[in-house]
């Protein structure tokens, strides 16, 4: 039997309970154990482990260096990011101050339109209203010479009508014959 073999039979051994075989046998009772057989058991562990320990130990090495190194890119984007979104920030501020201005400005500028239509609009509306208080005016006086006209016609009318008899009537038609007399004629 090999040193090999002899510990593969002991480890075989250790899963049964207890039971002496030639030789070498371990206690698997764990309120019996004496103080050779965890020595023994350590030095297995620590001979046949120690391989898996060390491949473990660099595996978890290699994992945790793996990670740092991805957190250390992650944070470079984000701190990229965030120097991006800054620079995006203070355009947008800048942006937003522009449009602020332009509007102010186009507000004060849409506002004097606004007033010069408005006096312009009055101006017309001024000027409308003389023209349409002339024109009224104008349209009194007429109507008021023609009321003037007729009543004096009427009362000439009547004045003639009292005072014409007939021998003053047959004197003016022979006196207006007379002047149809003197006209020349065309002949």
């Amino acid at each position: 039997m090999t040193g090999r073999e002899g510990t593969i039979d002991a480890i075989i051994y250790a899963r049964a309970p207890y039971c002496p075989v030639e030789g070498f046998a371990l206690n698997a009772n764990l309120l019996e154990t004496n103080l050779i057989n965890l020595g023994v058991v350590s030095a297995l562990l620590a001979y046949l482990g120690g391989g898996v320990l060390s491949d473990s130990s660099e595996n978890r090495g290699r994992t945790i260096l793996s990670t740092i190194r991805g957190a250390e890119a992650r944070y470079k984007e984000a701190t990229d990011g965030l120097g991006q979104a800054r620079a995006r920030l203070q355009r947008a501020k800048v942006r937003a101050d522009e449009i602020r201005v332009n509007g102010i400005s186009g507000l004060q500028k849409e506002k004097q339109d606004l007033v010069s239509a408005a006096d312009g609009d009055s101006k017309r509306l001024e000027y409308s209203k003389d023209a349409t208080i002339r024109f009224e005016e104008h349209k009194a006086i007429q109507q008021v010479r023609r009321q003037v006209s007729r009543l004096a016609l009427e009362r000439a009318s009547e004045a003639l009508k009292i005072r014409l008899n007939n021998k003053l009537q047959l004197c003016m038609i022979d006196y207006n014959i007379g002047l149809l007399k003197d006209v020349p004629r065309d002949d």
